[in-house]
């Protein structure tokens, strides 16, 4: 219900101040009945809707890189994850229980918490941390007696810092927000090309194509406020 409203808000404030620019700029102006202004006003549009695009298309591909790298991220967590619960089952009965147990709750609240709470305030959640943190131990006070516990012990403290470390990058991940100077830029693109279209006199036609315009670009910016 949250992200409707944020929606709602993004992209009609954006074609709300697209409008708004317009009628302000038309007022302002007094239109241009001579169509001497035009030809002025299509070239100066052309030069900001260009920039405009230019700096959305930009970071949107870069919002895209990060996210396509969290991905990757989150998947090489969850194999790791895999990895450990599989082995302790391996290892023998008195690896399989608490080690399976702490992953369980571990990937529990991940899900139900900790996804929200980065979103949120960009942390991890500390008992996502503690039953990492619970899983390393036991693996650590294991006692292996044959080569084979052994290597399983081994891989388990490899994967269990592969853990750790995915975490580590989600978090970051999870800090990086786009910069006010792009908001600023954005908001900015949208207001100059919609005062460029002042000697257009705002009959239904042209207000419904501005209002794709607003419309449109309220989309992308949604897009980025969401990734």
């Amino acid at each position: 219900m949250a992200s409707v409203l944020i929606g709602i808000a993004i992209i009609g404030g954006t074609t709300a101040t697209v409008l708004a620019a317009y009628y302000i700029m038309h007022l302002v102006m007094g239109g241009d009945p001579g169509g001497r202004d035009r030809e002025l006003a299509s070239s100066v549009i052309t030069r900001i809707a260009s920039l405009h695009a230019l700096i959305l298309a930009l970071v949107f591909a870069q919002e895209m890189i990060e996210y396509q790298a969290l991905r990757t991220e989150s998947a090489v967590e969850s194999n790791a994850v895999g990895d450990v619960f599989y082995d302790a089952e391996r290892y023998g009965p008195e690896a399989q229980a608490p080690i399976q147990k702490a992953l369980k709750d571990y990937v529990r609240i991940v899900i139900e918490e900790e996804w929200t709470e980065l979103g949120r305030t960009g942390e991890l959640s500390s008992a996502a941390w503690d039953q990492w943190n619970n899983a390393y131990l036991r693996i650590l006070e294991l006692a292996p007696v044959n080569a084979k516990q052994q290597s399983l012990r081994g891989h388990m403290l490899d994967e269990i810092h592969t853990i750790s470390e995915s975490r580590d990058r989600r978090e970051n991940s999870g800090t990086d927000s786009i910069s006010l100077i792009f908001w600023f830029a954005a908001v900015s693109g949208v207001i100059f090309t919609a005062i460029g279209y002042y000697p257009y006199a705002p009959d239904g036609r042209n207000l419904l194509l501005l209002s794709i315009f607003g419309v449109f670009t309220g989309i992308i910016l949604l897009h980025l406020r969401l990734l």
